[in-house]
């Protein structure tokens, strides 16, 4: 499963960027994941349980924000939402799409502890 890759990047980012600010403690991140990432929330979750004790992270909380996949189509110009496999243009069903958004990962914010 590499969300646990994934997870331990996250936190390794989160831990530098604390510990360069001087926090004490993290208490919340929040990512941004888009569905053609082919990233499962739960599994997100499940890793950061395993992952974040004995870091700053332990006790945060992770709040993740699922992007929907976007595509225009090349043909006619149509903007539409979509599900992973099906990226044909449901106004003219040209397969010449570009996608607009749903690739994206990246931490959105930290919050941290600061010392008094």
């Amino acid at each position: 499963m590499h969300e646990f890759g994934l997870m331990q990047s996250v936190l390794d980012n989160v831990e530098k960027s604390a510990r360069e600010a001087g926090a004490l403690k993290v208490t919340e991140i929040r990512l941004v994941i888009g569905e053609m990432r082919e990233v499962v929330a739960d599994s997100m979750d499940f890793a950061f349980e395993a992952l974040s004790p004995n870091t700053l992270s332990e006790s945060a909380t992770l709040s993740i924000t699922m992007i929907r996949a976007r595509s225009r189509c090349s043909q006619c110009n149509h903007e539409f939402e979509h599900d992973r496999l099906r990226r044909s243009c449901p106004n003219c069903d040209s397969l010449a799409t570009e996608l607009l958004a749903g690739k994206e990962m990246y931490i959105d914010a930290i919050e941290v502890e600061m010392p008094e």
